[in-house]
């Protein structure tokens, strides 16, 4: 009983596994592009993200507070 006894065993498992992973990958892949295709109709109807407000509006106060002090320093 040699390993040539359990080869075809041996084989349909990696076969399987090449077959999942492919699969996987391919399934990321779509994803992936419909995720990006979302994404660009969202960006055109002009839906911004949470994130981008709030980081708009520190960098607004950060530019008053910047411009107040410059002008306190001048006065």
């Amino acid at each position: 009983m040699g390993a040539t006894a359990h080869i075809d065993f041996i084989a349909a498992a990696y076969a399987a596994a090449v077959i999942i992973i492919g699969a996987l990958i391919a399934w990321i892949a779509v994803d992936y592009r419909m995720q990006i295709h979302t994404l660009a109709e969202l960006d055109e109807q002009g839906v911004a993200r949470r994130s981008a407000t709030s980081r708009t509006e520190r960098a607004i106060e950060q530019a008053k507070a910047a411009a107040d002090a410059k002008a306190k320093g001048r006065a």
